[in-house]
């Protein structure tokens, strides 16, 4: 394994950076959005939990009125 493979790099709007050279303020930044990607993939996950559980309900609403009589239109 080289020294290159081993450094640690960004890759930002299509250009790559070493993260060992940036300044801390650079560094708190990356690892800020890193925090965000996460929160964001976690979020996203509890979204389609959310929307197979409330089609879940739909379906058995759907399936218990059917026994009950509607209004008239």
């Amino acid at each position: 394994m080289t020294e290159e493979n081993q450094q640690p790099l960004l890759t930002f709007e299509g250009k790559r950076y070493d993260l060992n050279t940036l300044p801390e303020e650079l560094k708190e930044l990356v690892r800020g959005m890193q925090v965000a990607d996460a929160q964001l993939r976690l979020h996203e996950d509890t979204l389609k939990v959310l929307a197979v559980g409330r089609q879940t309900m739909a379906m058995q609403l759907n399936e218990r009125l059917q026994s009950v009589e509607a209004l008239p239109d």
